[in-house]
């Protein structure tokens, strides 16, 4: 993988972890009411120090949020379009996958990262576009 290929690679996965639905912890029909309570809360918890407000689940592994990303977030769910891009990014299971008991040095992958493997740990990723991985 050439190096512009590995920064298009990189800046996919961080759009993909820092979805606004997935940085406030929202299923994606939340309705603008719950945007707000929730942005609020987690504005209030963050500015209080509170270890629960600076990490989210991802479909990529644990986020790291702070007050900025809380604001960019609740500014896209406001927004009709960019609310429109954010859900269709956030079709993904934020829990954390189960991980695949298979040999790496056996497939001639253990150089390359996980999160950009078709078994890594959004896999459904493939799916959820519409994409075969067989």
């Amino acid at each position: 993988m050439s190096g512009s290929e590995r920064t298009t690679a990189e800046a996919a996965l961080a759009r993909l972890r820092d979805n606004a639905f997935y940085v406030l912890e929202l299923p994606v029909d939340a309705s603008r009411i719950d945007v707000e309570r929730q942005g609020q809360k987690l504005l209030a918890m963050l500015e209080l120090g509170l270890a629960a407000a600076a990490a989210y689940p991802t479909p990529l592994g644990p986020g790291v949020r702070d007050a900025d990303k809380v604001r960019l977030a609740m500014a896209s769910l406001r927004d009709p379009d960019k609310r429109l891009e954010e859900e269709l990014w956030a079709r993904l299971d934020a829990r954390p996958a189960e991980p695949r008991a298979d040999d790496d040095e056996d497939l001639g992958l253990g150089d390359v990262p996980r999160a950009l493997r078709a078994d890594g740990p959004w896999s459904q990723a493939f799916a959820a576009f519409g994409w075969s991985t067989r």
